[in-house]
């Protein structure tokens, strides 16, 4: 009989986002490195991951907390060297854990070399045919911008320089848009990949995967005072909105691909992509990405038909057999869903995070048990999670820390009206003491919650009912009993409740107000407490509200 091709590693992996600067700071500057992480990649491998991915380590002047790129072949000083990067990637083999590192396509640093050499140089220099540069608009109350198009950071895209003319951004203005028409930028990236291929690289993110091409046929479209002053694009735009989501980015994305798999063994590819759910399966088409991240999670609310529908329109998707769906509670650019989970319906989490003394409170036991109910059900369904560090900590949202140390361009550009995303990057606990509570040997560069001694992992690890230990057995029961590639969903379900099964393993989570009687298998692991008869005996037991449930699927199938 013909052998099964071997699944593909990424398909259902579980793969733990590294921020750089938050998880271990090795020399004492408040930053954290390469050398910190090497030194602390035992945590993840015994949580049970497969893989790390690490955000932008390049040299950078940190406009952007390293999103944005002076030098894509080398390492910032203050996260180490190529010789640390080289340690890095091996300890992670050798603990049998793959690394995917960030690449940011869509803009570079204004301290790159191609940049720096496009202002010195005049209008219509080739060298400025690698980015965006286009002539102003005349107007008797003076120049005004080629178009009305605004940053996701808030504020206009584009800047002017010296001579006239105004170049694009749609970040920050230190974060200007590279011109994927011009083919020496194609071929710049497929080397960049191909140098952190050849150093043993296993993976790349491409950042803002929807954004790099642009309309740029004269006359620029501008997009009138509605636009949306964000990066995620609405079903309507259909491949023709200016710059996010275009038709082109296909072709950029299938020169990725070549590159990928020209190497032995291929590389991973996932992308960063906003667009709208059913464009977004686009992406993962034959000879594009393996993977783009699933976003609907962070706009869900705490509702269990509403997860339903994004569980179901995730896994109907199209793409390549070998795409499955990914799956992300939080990163490095949202809320905490230790926090987010438990606001109230409607509220904004930038008005929650504004600290104007009118936010609504937060229930934090309601937060931790939502958020470790959740986390049950991310690991429950079929394809690949995404864990942000700290989130097996159950850290939550740092909402109120002092002014004076908020650094992120969200709340520079948008003039304090987004507080930005410091809240979630605040680094990890190791220690139960400590300057930093052992992220390095002084203080960190945003500081910590005193309450985080208890929530570290030092102190996690002693605990048995640790949120740590919840995550730690969720991925050990996920690799022994998950793995198919559908999903059933239970008939006749209470409402509120999700109850679903994939593989050899059965989920049900009780989103509703009361609680719910249980299947008759004993649970494998239970995000919370379980109510009973008091007897000790299973019979008569009930899953709690915002609590979740693992147990072994019955042979056929959830009743």
């Amino acid at each position: 009989m013909p052998t099964a091709e071997p699944q593909p590693w990424w398909r259902d992996a579980v793969i733990y986002q590294i921020y750089v600067r938050s998880f271990a700071d090795s020399d004492g500057d408040g930053v954290g490195d390469l050398p910190g992480i090497t030194q602390r990649l035992d945590h993840i491998a015994a949580l049970g991951a497969d893989a790390v991915w690490l955000t932008p380590f390049y040299p950078s002047p940190q406009a952007d907390g390293g999103y944005d790129v002076a030098d894509y072949r080398d390492v910032d000083p203050r996260f180490g060297t190529l010789a640390d990067a080289d340690a890095l990637l091996a300890r992670a083999h050798q603990l049998g854990l793959r690394v995917i590192v960030d690449i940011v396509a869509n803009h570079t640093s204004d301290r790159h070399r191609w940049f720096q050499e496009a202002l010195a140089a005049p209008p219509g220099d080739p060298a400025r045919e690698r980015y965006v540069f286009r002539d102003g608009r005349d107007t008797p109350d003076g120049p005004r911008p080629p178009t009305d198009w605004r940053s996701v950071f808030g504020g206009p895209a584009w800047t002017r320089v010296p001579d006239g003319q105004w170049y694009l951004h749609l970040f920050a203005p230190e974060q200007p848009d590279l011109n994927w028409d011009n083919p020496g930028v194609a071929a710049e990236f497929a080397d960049v990949l191909r140098f952190w291929l050849a150093r043993g690289v296993d993976g790349f993110r491409f950042d803002v995967a929807h954004g790099m091409a642009k309309d740029l046929a004269a006359p620029l479209r501008d997009l009138g005072p509605d636009q949306v002053h964000h990066r995620i694009v609405g079903a309507g735009w259909d491949g023709d909105h200016p710059f996010w989501d275009r038709d082109e980015v296909h072709t950029i994305l299938r020169g990725f691909r070549a590159v990928l798999d020209a190497h032995t063994p291929p590389a991973a590819a996932v992308g960063e992509s906003w667009a709208e759910a059913a464009r977004r399966a686009r992406y993962t088409d034959p000879g594009e990405l393996h993977q783009t991240f699933n976003f609907d999670f962070l706009s869900a609310g705490w509702d269990a038909a509403e997860l339903r529908e994004v569980i179901d329109r995730s896994l109907a998707a199209p793409g390549a057999p070998d795409a499955g769906p990914t799956w992300v509670l939080s990163n490095h650019d949202v809320v905490r869903h230790a926090s987010r989970l438990a606001l109230p319906a409607g509220v904004d989490p930038d008005a929650w995070l504004r600290a104007d003394g009118k936010e609504p409170a937060l229930d934090p036991a309601l937060a931790a048990r939502r958020a470790r109910a959740a986390a049950l059900l991310l690991l429950a369904l079929p394809g690949c999670a995404y864990l942000y560090q700290g989130e097996e900590l159950g850290l939550p949202e740092v909402a109120d820390l002092p002014e004076a140390v908020l650094a992120d361009p969200v709340r520079l550009r948008s003039r304090g009206a987004r507080k930005g995303r410091d809240g979630c990057r605040v680094p990890l606990p190791w220690e139960r003491g400590g300057p930093s509570l052992g992220f390095g040997p002084g203080p960190g560069w945003l500081p910590q919650p005193a309450d985080w001694a208890e929530l570290s992992v030092a102190a996690q690890r002693e605990d048995p009912r640790s949120t740590l230990a919840l995550y730690t057995e969720a991925l050990r029961l996920r690799r022994a009993h998950a793995g198919a590639r559908t999903l059933d969903w239970a008939p006749g379900a209470p409402g509120g409740v999700l109850d679903l099964t994939n593989g050899g393993l059965r989920c049900l989570v009780n989103l509703g107000p009361a609680p719910v009687p249980l299947p008759a298998a004993a649970p494998l692991l239970a995000s919370g407490p379980l109510a009973g008869p008091g007897d000790g005996s299973e019979r008569g037991r009930l899953l709690p509200p915002d609590t979740a449930v693992w147990t072994v699927a019955p042979p056929e199938g959830p009743a």
